[in-house]
């Protein structure tokens, strides 16, 4: 598939500043990349962490958004790679399977920020300028809930275990599909 680029030059004659979008959802990426465009983006997209990359080499970036979940390799593999590319480059990952394995990871790695879908696109631009933590976040008011302690627990140990299920079953002791059920669910909410 073609990776796809909108908008070019800005009203003055100048070029935009230039953001890379990976995400494997065509209506999400053609949505993002119209509403990043109307606010004064070059937008480059792509499907993969192999055509963002060949992208991110056609020039300089503003900042990069990267999907968490990619066929093949993972936002986070996409992070390391574009890391090394261009070390200053904000990256922010997205996702809609949030789990505190895979955040922290994503920032040791390099990502500038990680938001949880729905995450509007203003939300997102935002995230590219918040390079310091914020110490007035506050603490959740309840602990999680069972099932989510659970989901986290799974992400963690699937994370050590390179995304391997077969692997992180035996780790958990738990049967192979019971284990792909319970990775394919959303999160719970807390």
């Amino acid at each position: 598939m073609r990776p796809a680029a909108t908008g070019a030059r800005a009203a003055g004659g100048g070029t935009l500043p230039r953001l890379l979008v990976i995400d494997d959802d065509a209506a999400w990426r053609s949505v993002v990349g119209r509403a990043l465009a109307a606010r004064g983006y070059e937008v480059l997209t792509a499907e993969s962490v192999e055509v963002g990359l060949q992208l991110a080499q056609t020039g300089k970036l503003a900042g990069a958004i990267v999907d968490l979940r990619l066929p093949g390799e993972s936002g986070l593999d996409a992070v390391v790679r574009l890391r090394a590319l261009s070390p200053e480059l904000p990256i922010v990952v997205l996702t809609g399977y949030a789990s505190i394995a895979t955040a922290v990871e994503a920032v040791k790695l390099g990502a500038t920020h990680y938001l949880a879908r729905p995450v509007e696109v203003d939300a997102i631009l935002q995230a590219f300028g918040r390079t310091a933590g914020d110490t007035r976040v506050a603490a959740p008011e309840q602990p999680l809930s069972v099932e989510r302690l659970e989901w986290e627990y799974i992400q963690k140990v699937l994370l050590e275990q390179a995304g391997n299920v077969s692997a992180t079953a035996r780790t958990l002791g738990m049967h192979r599909r019971t284990l792909q059920r319970k990775v394919a669910k959303r999160p719970p909410r807390r």
